[in-house]
């Protein structure tokens, strides 16, 4: 990636890191220097010009500064901080971020340090929080870009919409993204829950370690606890005599996604009790217990609540697991969702079988209009039924599977008149339905009102007229 593309991306931010009395130097996953702003200029003396395009370990080599944080950060493969010496003896505390690509391999290191010197003699430690808090809301967003992009860029992924619930969603993940906090994810099968699960891990910063996903009901109870924890070598006949890393082990450092946590079997409940309490485990086989370094996020399509009420789920694990829940509304709920869904899957499986198909507006009305009962899973599934399926490039409502037909034909209908029912009546109706479906979809009278263009004590006077009870 060349310097000139990389400073029309990140303008912005660049003009406000130039503006602070903090240093920030950005290299590439190679530690070849892309950017720095003007502090870094004045704490070694050298100007901007002169260090784009060089790579750190030859800054390093030529003593401007030592150790470099950056080349350090590359080798360990995780945030470093230390004390660089510059060429002028001046020393300064230094971190650096790694941000990964969206295939987990280092694409940009940020490097960041306050000047110290500068601050204790002006007796205002407090500028250093801001820049701080700065420079992290900064990682944050460049973070936050590189997910949307490969999110965008990976066809298997739609994180995409535009309704309020879609908003909601987007703003809790990016608030529990910064914790370390169990996170449980609720919602019908369907939902995309391992989507925002993932979405989770890539926007944290174990964004560079693994995301390992287990679905807990796929895996036979018998062989679930290994799985898991893994093996000693010779723990059971038939055991490998290697034995073996369990899934916990190899999300080390990073995110345990366990789907469908609702089928655990309750003995292997109080062992993830366990792991979620202390971070240890207890490999089969083995007496010592185990450090685990990783984040658990559940996700389940059952009421965990109703199921520890029956006895099949444990009220420990549950208000362990319960920290921070979070409950994706089907797609029904959220209409303003499937045209941009129905963007991504017909452009994805467009590209993926070479085909160039389009919707027709009546057949988009139709889908639009259907309940999804199957949810983002099932729209996905037909988009790349019809783009293989039609005849023509043009897939029109003859061409939608029946049952997708059903609701837009009862709506082409609900308003028809009874050839016995009077002009009067037949508006009665019309009105009648006109408001149960604005205030089906609006929830209050005062926004319903609004909707339909009407005062909220006439729309009153219409609910009791038509005898509805809202």
């Amino acid at each position: 990636m060349d310097t000139h593309h990389f400073e029309l991306e990140s303008d912005y931010f660049l003009q406000i890191l130039d503006t602070i009395d903090s240093g920030v130097h950005i290299a590439d996953h190679k530690g070849n220097t892309l950017w720095i702003n003007r502090t870094v200029e004045k704490m070694i003396g050298i100007k901007r010009e002169d260090l784009i395009g060089i790579n750190v370990s030859q800054q390093e080599q030529n003593g401007m500064f030592s150790p470099s944080v950056i080349r350090t950060a590359l080798e360990q493969k995780k945030k470093s901080t230390l004390v660089q010496r510059m060429q002028n003896g001046k020393k300064y505390m230094v971190s650096a971020h790694i941000l990964y690509n969206q295939k987990n391999e280092p694409q940009y290191v940020i490097a960041h340090g306050p000047d110290f010197n500068k601050v204790l003699l002006e007796g205002s430690p407090a500028e250093v929080d801001e820049i701080r808090l700065l420079l992290e809301r900064y990682i944050r967003e460049l973070r936050r870009a590189n997910v949307k992009q490969s999110y965008f860029g990976k066809e298997e992924h739609a994180f995409i919409g535009k309704s309020k619930a879609f908003d909601t969603l987007t703003e809790f993940i990016e608030k529990v993204s910064d914790v370390e906090t169990t996170v449980l994810i609720a919602g019908e099968t369907g939902v995309g829950k391992n989507v925002v699960a993932e979405h989770i891990h890539q926007l944290s910063e174990r964004q560079g370690h693994p995301f390992i996903h287990i679905n807990c009901a796929a895996i036979p109870e018998a062989l679930l606890e290994s799985e898991l924890f893994g093996y000693q070598k010779g723990a059971f006949t038939g055991a490998n005599n290697n034995g073996k890393l369990g899934l916990v082990k190899m999300a080390e450092k990073g995110t345990l996604f366990l789907d469908e946590v609702s089928e655990l079997p309750l003995p292997l409940q109080s062992k993830l009790l366990q792991l979620l309490q202390n971070k240890t485990y207890l490999p089969i086989g083995s007496s010592e217990t185990v450090k685990a370094n990783v984040r658990i996020i559940a996700a389940t399509n059952q009421d965990l609540e109703m199921l520890v009420e029956q006895g099949k789920f444990r009220a420990d694990l549950f208000y362990r697991l319960n920290v921070l829940p979070i409950q994706i509304p089907p797609l029904r709920e959220r209409q303003d969702d499937i045209f941009p869904l129905l963007c991504f899957y017909l452009q994805k499986f467009n590209s993926k079988y070479n085909r160039n198909r389009k919707l027709t507006n009546e057949a988009i009305h139709a889908l639009q209009q259907y309940r999804w009962p199957g949810n983002i899973r099932e729209l996905e599934n037909v988009l790349e039924q019809l783009v293989i399926m039609s005849k023509q490039d043009e897939i029109t409502l003859p061409d939608l599977p029946k049952r997708y037909l059903e609701q837009a034909e009862k709506e082409a209908h609900s308003f028809s008149v009874s050839q016995t029912a009077c002009l009067k009546q037949t508006l009665h109706d019309i009105e009648k339905k006109i408001i149960i479906q604005s205030y089906q979809e609006h929830k209050t009278t005062r926004k319903t009102a609004k909707a339909l263009g009407i005062t909220q004590s006439s729309l009153i006077r219409r609910l009791a007229k038509y005898n509805l009870d809202v």
